[in-house]
C-alpha cells in the first residue's frame, strides 16, 4: 500500500557532494526539512507565519537510514507520509534516486509543537494534517 501523501523532486548539486563524490549524509535532513516545508505549504501552512503567532514545530526525535547514495546532478524524489501519536507528528520521509527509483534515504523525524514556548497540541497543525493522516492516526 502506498502511504506517500506528499512528494517533489530536487537535483543534488555540486557542493553538496563530499570528497568521495557521494551526497554528504547532512544534506539529507535539509532534503527531508524542505520536503517538510512544501508540504507544509500545500497544507496551506507557513512555517514563518505559525512562527508569529507563537506555534513553533521543532524536531525532537530522528531515525536515519542512509542506503545507497545520491551523486553530483543525480535527480532525486523526496516523498512522505506522516502520523500522529499524542502530540507527536511523525514524518516518514524517503528519497529515492529518480533514475531507477532505488532507495538511498530513509527517515523517521518526529516532531513537537511549542504553542508560546510550552509544549502542546496545535489546533492549526491539527486542521492542517487531517487529510493527511493514514486512517488508523486520525485525529479526533
Amino acid at each position: 500500500m502506498n502511504k506517500y501523501v506528499f512528494e517533489t523532486r530536487m537535483e543534488v548539486r555540486d557542493y553538496e557532494c563530499d570528497i568521495e563524490g557521494i551526497v554528504n549524509n547532512a544534506n539529507y535532513l535539509h532534503y527531508t526539512e524542505h520536503t517538510r516545508h512544501l508540504f507544509l505549504k500545500e497544507c496551506g501552512l507557513s512555517f514563518a507565519e505559525m512562527h508569529q503567532k507563537g506555534v513553533d514545530a521543532v524536531v525532537a526525535r530522528m531515525k536515519l537510514e542512509f542506503k545507497v547514495p545520491l551523486r553530483c546532478d543525480d535527480e532525486f524524489i523526496s516523498r512522505l507520509w506522516l502520523e500522529k501519536q499524542g502530540i507527536k507528528y511523525i514524518f516518514h520521509q524517503d528519497i529515492f534516486r529518480a533514475s531507477d527509483e532505488a532507495l538511498c534515504f530513509r527517515g523517521a523525524i518526529t516532531l513537537v509543537c511549542l504553542v508560546n514556548g510550552v509544549l502542546g497540541d496545535s489546533e492549526d497543525y491539527n486542521q492542517a494534517f487531517r487529510n493527511y493522516l493514514n486512517r488508523d492516526n486520525e485525529i479526533a
